[in-house]
């Protein structure tokens, strides 16, 4: 049987949290990974030992790489909402279909509608959620959205100034300054009470954390019990049962995705599955979305021939350089 490398992948993380008789909170989990390359499996437990993820980084690190994610998202948010609109994330399509550009601003919705439906978010009113966290939000277009769709007041966190102004610009604009807000704030260290929200919502943002064991620990620490969590995520691909590592044109490839979009160290899915494990989180499930994915990234670069994409590159203060 031919081997299929799937890199990188995108994964897709959703968890129902309850309370339990005991002290202990656990959690039923749905986990989607969307990589390049079609796989469907299941876990509810690892038999593969502890869990091997990059070193914790040292807090100049931490530091020097937050101060460049911020910039990053400064310079570019503004470039993104020009050609693509408020969702800064990937489309969800049909595998099959041929997609013309101006469908791809409706695939990124429906990326958050098969995100909902996977999740089993219900679509019953008394079950709506009624609070909701945005971490890693943007500009605010999922909170927007899903502020909108269960009347819930929505809170957004990023570490860029100009998305969060920008963002409570458009809240206002759309006449929901009264239930969705933003603010800059550190996705490891949310200012949150434990157990506040309904719906804790992270789409695109996992792989830009340096301590992946630390954000989705905040991640359950600030959902109630009876919430949602739900993230979508890059992830390299899981490593076979003789694999060490990835391979070194694997690794060559993914540290220049990581120097172009400021990316710390990758991890897998069943990285991720063993951490929640380690959180007493249960029912885990994952499913590759990949083929629902492929078309985005031709599309955003065919965008940029367009005669929009050319005039709002030339008319940037800080024009996207390609780094190779």
């Amino acid at each position: 049987m031919a081997t299929v490398v799937r890199i990188p992948t995108i994964s897709c993380i959703h968890i129902h949290t309850f309370r339990s008789q005991s002290p202990r909170t656990f959690a039923r989990i749905r986990v989607g990974p969307r990589s390049w390359a079609p796989i469907r499996a299941s876990a509810a437990s690892s038999e593969r030992g502890e869990i091997v993820l990059e070193q914790k980084p040292k807090k100049d690190d931490k530091n020097k790489l937050q101060k460049g994610i911020a910039e990053f998202y400064d310079e570019s948010s503004g470039l993104w909402e020009n050609i693509w609109g408020d969702h800064m994330h990937h489309g969800f399509y049909d595998s099959d279909s041929t997609v013309s550009l101006s469908d791809h601003r409706a695939a990124q919705i429906r990326m958050i509608q098969e995100s909902l439906r996977f999740a089993s978010v219900s679509e019953e009113r008394s079950k709506w959620p009624k609070s909701i966290v945005d971490v890693g939000c943007g500009i605010g277009g999922s909170s927007r959205y899903l502020a909108k769709k269960f009347g819930a007041t929505s809170v957004g966190i990023t570490l860029s100034p100009v998305q969060a102004q920008r963002a409570n610009a458009l809240a206002a604009a759309q006449g929901l300054a009264d239930k969705v807000s933003f603010q800059v704030a550190d996705a490891l260290q949310q200012p949150f009470s434990d157990g506040q929200f309904d719906l804790v919502w992270s789409m695109e943002s996992g792989e830009h954390m340096p301590d992946k064991a630390k954000f989705v620990g905040e991640l359950a620490r600030v959902a109630a019990p009876g919430a949602t969590i739900i993230i979508v995520t890059w992830c390299h691909r899981d490593l076979g049962p003789d694999e060490q590592s990835l391979h070194p044109w694997e690794q060559d490839l993914l540290k220049k995705i990581c120097d172009a979009y400021y990316l710390p160290a990758w991890c897998s899915t069943s990285d991720y599955v063993k951490l929640l494990q380690s959180l007493s989180l249960q029912d885990i499930k994952s499913e590759d979305w990949s083929r629902f994915v492929a078309p985005f990234w031709p599309a955003v670069i065919r965008s940029a021939f367009t005669w929009k994409g050319l005039t709002s590159l030339l008319s940037s203060d800080n024009p996207l350089q390609l780094r190779t």
